[in-house]
C-alpha cells in the first residue's frame, strides 16, 4: 500500500460533516455505475465500506479507476469530486488480522463510536464480506474546494 498524502484538514473536515456521497465505478462496457455509499477520511483518501458480492466491487477490481462526489448537505453549499483508482482490502488480498482491522476502522470512522461488540461485529463484517475501500485521489476539484482556497487567501 502507498504512504498516504494527508488531505488537507478542511477536506477532511468536508467528508467528516458530509458522509454522503455517490461512487462511480465503469461497467465492463464501459458505461458508469453510480451507487450511494458513506465516505469518511482514510489514510490520505477518501474511505468507502462495500461489499465482496456488489456490482461496484466486480467492477472496481476490473478497473480500479473511479470517482467520488461528496456533497454539502443542503446540495449548494458546495460539493467535491475525488478521482483516482481505488485501493481495495478484501478476502482475496489481505490477511484476516488486517482486513479485521480495517473493518473495525470504518465502523469507528462512520459511527464516530470507538466501541462495540467486537467479536459480534468481526462475525456480521466477514459474513458480509465486508471491504474496505480507499480511494487516494489523483485530483480533486469542485466548489467546495474553491470555496476552501478562498477563504485560505483571506
Amino acid at each position: 500500500m502507498p504512504t498516504p498524502n494527508p488531505l488537507a484538514p478542511q477536506i477532511e473536515q468536508f467528508l467528516h460533516d458530509n458522509p454522503q456521497g455517490v461512487l462511480t465505478s465503469f461497467r465492463r462496457n464501459g458505461m458508469p455505475q453510480l451507487s450511494i455509499v458513506t465516505v469518511y477520511p482514510r489514510d490520505g483518501g477518501v474511505g468507502i465500506s462495500i461489499t465482496e458480492t456488489r456490482a461496484k466491487f466486480k467492477n472496481l477490481l476490473r478497473d480500479p479507476r473511479c470517482s467520488v462526489l461528496v456533497s454539502h448537505v443542503d446540495w449548494w453549499s458546495g460539493f467535491l469530486v475525488f478521482e483516482g483508482k481505488a485501493e481495495l482490502l478484501h478476502s482475496g488480498n489481505t490477511d484476516p488480522e488486517t482486513l479485521r482491522l480495517a473493518r473495525r476502522h470504518i465502523f469507528s470512522a462512520t459511527t464516530r463510536r470507538r466501541s462495540a461488540d467486537w467479536d459480534q461485529y468481526d462475525r456480521i463484517t466477514a459474513a458480509d464480506k465486508r471491504v474496505a475501500m480507499i480511494l487516494r485521489p489523483d485530483h480533486i476539484y469542485g466548489s467546495a474546494l474553491t470555496r476552501m482556497r478562498e477563504a485560505l487567501a483571506k
